[in-house]
């Protein structure tokens, strides 16, 4: 969308109001002039809402803030609409709840709409309008296991471990464990989570096989070096205390709360494997958006506002607050603000700047690029939850229709008119961001050629 298009839809909208407004009054400036003229403005952009009664799904983590958010400042209110918000149990409920109508749309995981219209786990037509943020993860790993890493690790001026740390630090450790008949057990949420690609590519960065899918192997674990598997994001610290697992992949505040009980240490995190990465998705069926379109418009012009709102300087401290109450993440605040206020700590007392740990709002976080979702699709492909080749058009025919900027886009162009949103606040794009190579291994990708994207690994599926 082009920024002429936007003003000349702002233009047409404020015109006719601004000039009746001066009209009555005799072209006078006066201020009860200029509150008529925002009312009228602001009650033209009213929605016919189909559907004000609505409840929405949400998994425990920092990064659902913006449904939160959107509820507790009004934003939802302010578009007509009457919002419960429910916490689930998994990953797999929310989406079954979701595609069964028991929800009306949820905070998602990124590659769940995706596999559903892909072919791998449950099939659904689901659709996504809004990304919720960017980054938010970290990979965490046992005390024992730290402790033989970070010999392997460079240290800064300070004698800190230099980061970004990479897996070829990890990679003797995992040697070490299979040669004292130990598999290597690390932790990830689900299937098709950012998580599980994540970790997978971190791995694989530094020559770890992460292991396959394939139709005889659902756990993803033909030829692995590392054993990965699921666990819910709050049971994560428990199950590393545990010694089920030696390792995760997880949104916060999973990781803080590792270093906050002493029984973990952070290495990475998802901001350093792939700069400014898409995370977590609001998600409605597509039959819910084709019977209620004005509906998720209007959710979506909340979510934006709310994505706004939390990267305004100043709000995080109070977003802290509401996330930390029982009924949302019901963490220590001051766990979630170790991450959200634009710190994170790796080891106890070895707190670094972040400012881009949790982003809502800035680098157009909240716009579903396909670009995005391709990335995804790549990463099914390459380790096997996809089985058999795909052309090239499959990857962007599969993603429009799953990911929706136009619904985005309707929704911009509304706050834009009621001063809302600034026009640089919308992107100018055709839906793909441009070609970066700002990962942790340094590979090129452009989401407009999948093909040589899946084809540049040394490990994983080719086409």
């Amino acid at each position: 969308m082009k920024y002429l298009q936007s003003k000349w839809i702002v233009a047409s909208i404020l015109v006719p109001f601004l000039s009746a407004s001066l009209a009555s009054c005799g072209g006078g400036n006066s201020s009860a002039s200029n509150e008529q003229t925002t009312d009228e403005s602001s009650n033209s952009n009213k929605l016919a809402i189909e559907k004000p009664q609505l409840t929405f799904g949400f998994i425990k983590l920092t990064d659902m803030a913006p449904l939160a958010i959107a509820k507790e400042m009004g934003f939802f209110e302010d578009e007509g609409l009457y919002v419960t918000i429910e916490a689930q149990s998994n990953w797999k409920n929310v989406l079954d709840r979701v595609i069964d109508g028991q929800l009306d749309g949820s905070h998602m995981l990124a590659g769940q709409p995706i596999a559903a219209g892909a072919g791998f786990g449950r099939q659904a037509e689901l659709v996504t309008p809004f990304s919720m943020d960017l980054n938010g993860n970290g990979i965490t790993v046992s005390n024992e296991v730290w402790s033989a890493m970070e010999p392997n690790i460079p240290k800064d001026a300070d004698g800190r471990p230099q980061h970004p740390i990479k897996a070829d630090a990890l990679a003797p450790v995992i040697q070490d464990y299979k040669t004292s008949g130990r598999p290597f057990k690390m932790g990830m949420v689900f299937p098709v989570s950012t998580h599980n690609y994540e970790i997978r590519y971190w791995l694989a960065a530094a020559g770890i096989n992460p292991g396959f899918y394939t139709a005889d192997n659902s756990q993803g674990q033909v030829d692995a070096d590392v054993l990965l598997s699921v666990t819910p994001p709050p049971q994560m610290p428990a199950t590393l205390e545990a010694g089920t697992i030696y390792g995760y992949c997880v949104g916060e505040p999973w990781n803080q709360q590792a270093v906050f009980k002493g029984i973990g240490v952070p290495v990475t995190t998802n901001y350093d494997i792939w700069k400014n990465n898409p995370e977590k998705v609001f998600v409605m069926s597509k039959k819910f958006v084709d019977e209620n379109p004005n509906t998720a418009i209007a959710v979506t012009k909340a979510l934006i506002r709310a994505g706004k709102w939390l990267d305004t300087p100043g709000n995080r401290p109070e977003a802290v607050g509401i996330l930390s109450r029982p009924e949302y993440v019901g963490a220590d605040s001051v766990v979630i603000a170790n991450s959200m206020t634009g710190t994170f700590e790796f080891e106890k007392g070895d707190k670094r700047s972040m400012p881009d740990f949790n982003v809502f709002f800035r680098h157009h976080a909240t716009y579903p690029y396909y670009s995005d979702g391709i990335w995804f699709l790549t990463q099914m492909r390459r380790w096997g939850q996809i089985p058999e080749s795909k052309s090239e058009e499959w990857y962007h025919e599969t993603i429009k229709d799953i990911y929706r900027p136009d619904i985005w886009e309707k929704a911009a162009e509304m706050l834009l008119a009621e001063r809302n949103l600034d026009a640089e606040d919308i992107p100018e794009t055709d839906g793909y961001k441009p070609a970066t190579d700002e990962f942790i291994d340094g590979t090129m990708y452009d989401g407009k050629d999948p093909i040589q994207y899946i084809n540049s690994f040394k490990i994983g599926n080719k086409d």
